[in-house]
Protein backbone atom coordinates (compact mmCIF):
# COMPACT_ATOMS: atom_id res chain seq x y z
CA UNK A 1 0.00 0.00 0.00
CA UNK A 2 1.12 3.59 -1.04
CA UNK A 3 0.66 6.37 1.64
CA UNK A 4 0.68 9.80 0.58
CA UNK A 5 0.34 12.90 3.35
CA UNK A 6 -0.78 16.35 2.13
CA UNK A 7 -1.45 19.41 3.47
CA UNK A 8 -4.12 21.94 3.06
CA UNK A 9 -2.38 25.63 1.95
CA UNK A 10 -4.25 29.24 1.85
CA UNK A 11 -4.93 28.59 -1.93
CA UNK A 12 -6.62 25.48 -1.54
CA UNK A 13 -9.06 26.49 1.21
CA UNK A 14 -12.01 26.06 0.35
CA UNK A 15 -12.18 23.78 -2.26
CA UNK A 16 -14.16 20.23 -2.14
CA UNK A 17 -11.73 17.31 -1.31
CA UNK A 18 -12.81 15.48 -3.97
CA UNK A 19 -11.50 18.16 -6.56
CA UNK A 20 -8.37 19.18 -4.77
CA UNK A 21 -7.07 14.91 -4.27
CA UNK A 22 -7.79 14.34 -8.15
CA UNK A 23 -5.99 17.74 -8.63
CA UNK A 24 -2.91 16.13 -6.49
CA UNK A 25 -3.59 12.53 -8.37
CA UNK A 26 -3.76 13.58 -12.15
CA UNK A 27 -3.17 9.80 -13.30
CA UNK A 28 -6.59 8.64 -11.69
CA UNK A 29 -10.04 10.12 -12.33
CA UNK A 30 -11.91 12.10 -10.32
CA UNK A 31 -14.59 9.11 -9.75
CA UNK A 32 -11.93 6.95 -8.65
CA UNK A 33 -10.66 9.51 -5.63
CA UNK A 34 -14.44 9.51 -4.88
CA UNK A 35 -14.40 5.91 -3.82
CA UNK A 36 -11.46 5.84 -2.22
CA UNK A 37 -12.88 8.37 0.01
CA UNK A 38 -16.53 6.53 0.59
CA UNK A 39 -14.60 3.04 1.05
CA UNK A 40 -12.22 5.10 4.06
CA UNK A 41 -8.79 5.02 2.63
CA UNK A 42 -8.70 9.00 3.46
CA UNK A 43 -9.03 10.68 6.36
CA UNK A 44 -8.41 14.56 6.97
CA UNK A 45 -6.80 15.03 10.44
CA UNK A 46 -7.61 11.58 11.51
CA UNK A 47 -11.50 11.67 10.87
CA UNK A 48 -12.95 10.16 7.84
CA UNK A 49 -14.50 12.84 5.33
CA UNK A 50 -17.05 12.72 2.73
CA UNK A 51 -15.92 13.49 -0.77
CA UNK A 52 -17.77 17.28 -0.97
CA UNK A 53 -16.50 18.34 1.95
CA UNK A 54 -15.07 21.90 2.08
CA UNK A 55 -11.20 21.89 3.23
CA UNK A 56 -9.51 24.30 5.45
CA UNK A 57 -6.09 25.64 5.59
CA UNK A 58 -3.52 23.66 7.50
CA UNK A 59 -5.87 20.27 7.37
CA UNK A 60 -4.03 17.31 7.24
CA UNK A 61 -4.75 14.54 4.79
CA UNK A 62 -3.92 10.93 4.51
CA UNK A 63 -4.60 8.85 1.85
CA UNK A 64 -4.00 4.97 1.82
CA UNK A 65 -3.21 3.82 -2.03
CA UNK A 66 -4.43 0.44 -1.97
CA UNK A 67 -2.20 -2.07 -4.67
CA UNK A 68 -3.93 -2.65 -7.76
CA UNK A 69 -6.04 -5.89 -7.52
CA UNK A 70 -3.90 -9.37 -8.51
CA UNK A 71 -5.12 -9.75 -12.76
CA UNK A 72 -2.55 -12.67 -13.51
CA UNK A 73 -1.74 -10.50 -16.21
CA UNK A 74 2.79 -11.36 -17.06
CA UNK A 75 4.96 -8.16 -18.01
CA UNK A 76 6.99 -9.48 -20.81
CA UNK A 77 9.55 -7.25 -22.32
CA UNK A 78 9.22 -6.58 -26.57
CA UNK A 79 10.24 -4.33 -28.86
CA UNK A 80 7.14 -1.43 -29.73
CA UNK A 81 6.88 1.28 -32.86
CA UNK A 82 6.62 4.03 -30.98
CA UNK A 83 5.18 6.71 -33.15
CA UNK A 84 4.09 9.45 -30.26
CA UNK A 85 4.66 9.22 -26.58
CA UNK A 86 3.77 11.52 -23.70
CA UNK A 87 2.67 11.16 -19.69
CA UNK A 88 -0.69 10.74 -20.82
CA UNK A 89 -0.80 8.09 -23.99
CA UNK A 90 1.39 6.00 -26.73
CA UNK A 91 1.00 5.64 -30.06
CA UNK A 92 2.37 2.55 -31.61
CA UNK A 93 2.64 0.97 -35.22
CA UNK A 94 1.24 -2.32 -34.15
CA UNK A 95 2.75 -5.01 -36.37
CA UNK A 96 0.48 -7.68 -38.09
CA UNK A 97 0.63 -10.43 -35.74
CA UNK A 98 0.65 -8.94 -32.50
CA UNK A 99 -2.63 -9.42 -30.21
CA UNK A 100 -3.65 -6.80 -28.48
CA UNK A 101 -4.81 -8.40 -25.17
CA UNK A 102 -4.56 -11.93 -23.60
CA UNK A 103 -6.80 -14.74 -24.99
CA UNK A 104 -6.58 -18.23 -25.04
CA UNK A 105 -3.43 -19.40 -26.43
CA UNK A 106 -2.07 -16.19 -26.17
CA UNK A 107 -1.30 -15.66 -22.51
CA UNK A 108 1.86 -13.73 -22.53
CA UNK A 109 2.32 -12.69 -26.10
CA UNK A 110 0.06 -9.67 -26.16
CA UNK A 111 0.77 -5.90 -26.66
CA UNK A 112 -0.94 -5.72 -23.34
CA UNK A 113 2.54 -7.92 -21.83
CA UNK A 114 4.70 -4.99 -23.14
CA UNK A 115 3.22 -2.49 -21.58
CA UNK A 116 3.08 -3.48 -18.46
CA UNK A 117 6.78 -4.40 -18.90
CA UNK A 118 7.15 -0.82 -20.66
CA UNK A 119 5.03 0.86 -17.78
CA UNK A 120 4.88 -1.65 -14.76
CA UNK A 121 2.13 -0.65 -12.64
CA UNK A 122 -0.25 0.56 -15.33
CA UNK A 123 -3.72 0.22 -14.17
CA UNK A 124 -5.62 2.24 -16.37
CA UNK A 125 -9.15 1.30 -17.39
CA UNK A 126 -10.31 -2.55 -17.74
CA UNK A 127 -7.83 -4.20 -15.19
CA UNK A 128 -7.51 -7.44 -18.00
CA UNK A 129 -6.48 -5.00 -20.92
CA UNK A 130 -4.83 -2.02 -18.76
CA UNK A 131 -4.76 0.95 -21.23
CA UNK A 132 -6.37 -0.37 -24.07
CA UNK A 133 -8.77 2.35 -25.68
CA UNK A 134 -9.47 0.51 -28.92
CA UNK A 135 -8.17 -3.03 -31.10
CA UNK A 136 -6.63 -3.72 -34.05
CA UNK A 137 -7.15 -7.43 -35.06
CA UNK A 138 -4.55 -9.65 -34.87
CA UNK A 139 -3.64 -9.46 -38.76
CA UNK A 140 -4.20 -6.12 -39.12
CA UNK A 141 -1.21 -3.59 -38.94
CA UNK A 142 -1.36 -0.04 -37.93
CA UNK A 143 -1.49 3.02 -35.76
CA UNK A 144 -2.97 1.97 -32.19
CA UNK A 145 -3.37 5.11 -29.30
CA UNK A 146 -2.86 3.75 -25.70
CA UNK A 147 -4.08 5.48 -22.71
CA UNK A 148 -1.31 5.72 -19.66
CA UNK A 149 -3.91 7.71 -16.95
CA UNK A 150 -7.29 8.03 -16.20
CA UNK A 151 -7.06 11.55 -17.56
CA UNK A 152 -6.47 10.15 -21.42
CA UNK A 153 -8.44 6.72 -21.03
CA UNK A 154 -11.79 9.06 -19.83
CA UNK A 155 -10.69 11.62 -22.52
CA UNK A 156 -9.86 9.10 -25.48
CA UNK A 157 -12.86 6.78 -24.58
CA UNK A 158 -15.70 10.10 -24.93
CA UNK A 159 -13.79 11.02 -28.31
CA UNK A 160 -14.35 7.37 -29.61
CA UNK A 161 -18.00 7.74 -28.43
CA UNK A 162 -18.80 10.62 -30.17
CA UNK A 163 -17.10 10.11 -33.14
CA UNK A 164 -13.98 12.44 -33.50
CA UNK A 165 -11.48 9.84 -33.33
CA UNK A 166 -10.66 10.40 -36.91
CA UNK A 167 -9.38 6.56 -38.17
CA UNK A 168 -8.75 5.85 -41.78
CA UNK A 169 -7.08 2.27 -43.34
CA UNK A 170 -5.59 0.98 -46.46
CA UNK A 171 -6.81 -2.26 -47.68
CA UNK A 172 -6.32 -3.88 -51.35
CA UNK A 173 -9.51 -6.23 -52.18
CA UNK A 174 -10.09 -8.92 -55.00
CA UNK A 175 -11.67 -7.14 -57.87
CA UNK A 176 -12.43 -3.54 -59.31
CA UNK A 177 -14.82 -1.95 -56.72
CA UNK A 178 -17.64 0.41 -58.13
CA UNK A 179 -18.82 3.28 -58.09
CA UNK A 180 -15.27 4.19 -56.95
CA UNK A 181 -16.27 5.58 -53.76
CA UNK A 182 -19.31 4.98 -51.23
CA UNK A 183 -20.77 3.93 -47.82
CA UNK A 184 -21.38 0.56 -46.92
CA UNK A 185 -24.24 0.25 -44.34
CA UNK A 186 -24.89 -3.24 -43.10
CA UNK A 187 -25.86 -4.98 -39.39
CA UNK A 188 -23.27 -7.01 -38.20
CA UNK A 189 -23.43 -10.02 -35.84
CA UNK A 190 -22.05 -13.77 -35.08
CA UNK A 191 -21.82 -15.62 -38.11
CA UNK A 192 -25.10 -18.27 -37.40
CA UNK A 193 -23.37 -21.15 -38.88
CA UNK A 194 -19.99 -20.59 -37.46
CA UNK A 195 -19.78 -19.02 -34.27
CA UNK A 196 -16.42 -17.70 -35.01
CA UNK A 197 -16.95 -15.83 -37.42
CA UNK A 198 -19.19 -12.13 -37.90
CA UNK A 199 -21.38 -11.69 -40.47
CA UNK A 200 -23.58 -9.49 -42.28
CA UNK A 201 -27.21 -10.29 -40.33
CA UNK A 202 -30.37 -8.54 -39.96
CA UNK A 203 -30.17 -9.08 -36.10
CA UNK A 204 -26.72 -7.43 -36.06
CA UNK A 205 -25.36 -3.92 -34.47
CA UNK A 206 -25.97 -0.83 -36.83
CA UNK A 207 -22.17 -0.93 -38.89
CA UNK A 208 -21.08 1.78 -41.03
CA UNK A 209 -17.71 1.51 -43.77
CA UNK A 210 -16.92 4.58 -45.61
CA UNK A 211 -14.64 3.70 -48.89
CA UNK A 212 -12.55 5.35 -51.83
CA UNK A 213 -10.58 3.53 -54.17
CA UNK A 214 -7.32 5.30 -54.09
CA UNK A 215 -5.79 2.74 -57.29
CA UNK A 216 -6.90 0.44 -59.73
CA UNK A 217 -5.08 -2.77 -60.88
CA UNK A 218 -5.56 -5.39 -63.15
CA UNK A 219 -8.16 -7.41 -60.62
CA UNK A 220 -7.75 -5.56 -57.41
CA UNK A 221 -8.54 -1.81 -56.25
CA UNK A 222 -6.79 -0.56 -53.32
CA UNK A 223 -9.28 1.35 -51.12
CA UNK A 224 -9.17 4.41 -48.18
CA UNK A 225 -11.52 3.34 -45.68
CA UNK A 226 -13.22 5.11 -42.77
CA UNK A 227 -15.45 3.92 -39.78
CA UNK A 228 -17.76 5.52 -38.24
CA UNK A 229 -19.12 2.37 -36.39
CA UNK A 230 -16.30 -0.18 -34.52
CA UNK A 231 -18.04 -3.88 -34.96
CA UNK A 232 -15.64 -6.70 -34.80
CA UNK A 233 -14.10 -7.39 -38.15
CA UNK A 234 -16.14 -4.77 -39.70
CA UNK A 235 -14.42 -3.73 -42.39
CA UNK A 236 -13.13 -7.13 -43.51
CA UNK A 237 -17.06 -8.55 -43.21
CA UNK A 238 -18.51 -5.58 -44.79
CA UNK A 239 -15.78 -5.95 -48.19
CA UNK A 240 -16.90 -9.62 -48.11
CA UNK A 241 -20.63 -8.93 -47.85
CA UNK A 242 -20.18 -6.91 -51.52
CA UNK A 243 -17.99 -9.58 -53.18
CA UNK A 244 -14.75 -7.24 -52.40
CA UNK A 245 -12.72 -9.48 -49.66
CA UNK A 246 -9.78 -8.07 -48.48
CA UNK A 247 -6.56 -10.11 -49.89
CA UNK A 248 -5.15 -12.23 -47.88
CA UNK A 249 -8.87 -12.51 -45.17
CA UNK A 250 -8.46 -16.44 -45.66
CA UNK A 251 -11.34 -16.22 -43.33
CA UNK A 252 -13.73 -14.09 -45.08
CA UNK A 253 -12.35 -14.52 -48.51
CA UNK A 254 -10.67 -17.44 -50.66
CA UNK A 255 -8.69 -19.63 -48.28
CA UNK A 256 -5.44 -19.47 -50.86
CA UNK A 257 -4.04 -16.00 -49.99
CA UNK A 258 -3.45 -14.60 -52.70
CA UNK A 259 1.01 -13.34 -53.31
CA UNK A 260 1.17 -15.71 -50.81
CA UNK A 261 0.34 -13.31 -47.97
CA UNK A 262 0.00 -14.67 -44.53
CA UNK A 263 -1.84 -11.77 -43.03
CA UNK A 264 -4.83 -9.42 -44.39
CA UNK A 265 -4.26 -6.50 -46.44
CA UNK A 266 -5.45 -3.97 -44.26
CA UNK A 267 -3.27 -1.47 -42.35
CA UNK A 268 -4.60 1.30 -40.04
CA UNK A 269 -2.34 4.45 -41.36
CA UNK A 270 -3.90 7.33 -40.39
CA UNK A 271 -5.00 8.26 -36.79
CA UNK A 272 -5.85 11.65 -35.90
CA UNK A 273 -7.45 12.98 -32.13
CA UNK A 274 -7.37 15.68 -29.86
CA UNK A 275 -5.02 14.86 -26.96
CA UNK A 276 -7.18 14.95 -23.70
CA UNK A 277 -6.69 17.72 -21.40
CA UNK A 278 -4.62 19.54 -24.19
CA UNK A 279 -5.49 22.05 -26.54
CA UNK A 280 -4.01 20.25 -29.94
CA UNK A 281 -4.92 17.56 -31.96
CA UNK A 282 -2.58 15.18 -33.13
CA UNK A 283 -2.27 13.72 -36.93
CA UNK A 284 -0.43 10.75 -37.46
CA UNK A 285 0.81 8.29 -40.51
CA UNK A 286 2.02 5.12 -40.49
CA UNK A 287 3.28 3.71 -43.99
CA UNK A 288 2.69 0.78 -45.48
CA UNK A 289 4.45 -2.34 -44.16
CA UNK A 290 7.09 -3.75 -46.51
CA UNK A 291 5.34 -6.68 -46.77
CA UNK A 292 2.24 -4.72 -48.12
CA UNK A 293 4.38 -2.03 -49.87
CA UNK A 294 5.64 -5.48 -52.09
CA UNK A 295 2.47 -6.40 -52.89
CA UNK A 296 2.06 -3.22 -54.67
CA UNK A 297 4.96 -3.09 -56.37
CA UNK A 298 3.98 -6.80 -57.86
CA UNK A 299 0.68 -5.25 -58.94
CA UNK A 300 2.13 -1.71 -60.24
CA UNK A 301 3.60 -3.08 -64.25
CA UNK A 302 0.13 -4.37 -64.86
CA UNK A 303 -1.93 -1.57 -63.34
CA UNK A 304 -5.49 -1.08 -64.38
CA UNK A 305 -6.91 2.32 -65.81
CA UNK A 306 -9.29 4.42 -63.66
Amino acid sequence: MTILELTVTEPEAGERLDRFLASRLPERSRSFVQRLITEGHVSVDGRRPRPADRLRPGQHIRVDLPPPAPTGLVPVAMPLSVVYESPDLLVINKPAGLVVHPAPGHATDTLVNALLARYPGLTVGNALRPGIVHRLDRGTSGLMVVALTDRAFHGLVAQMKQRTVHKEYLALVHGRVTPAHGVIEAPIGRDPQNRLRMAVVAHGRHARTGFRVVEYFDGFSLLRLTLDTGRTHQIRVHLSSIGHPVVGDTVYGPRQAAFGLDRPFLHAWYLGFQVPGQEFCLALRAPLPPELEAVLAALRPRRGAP
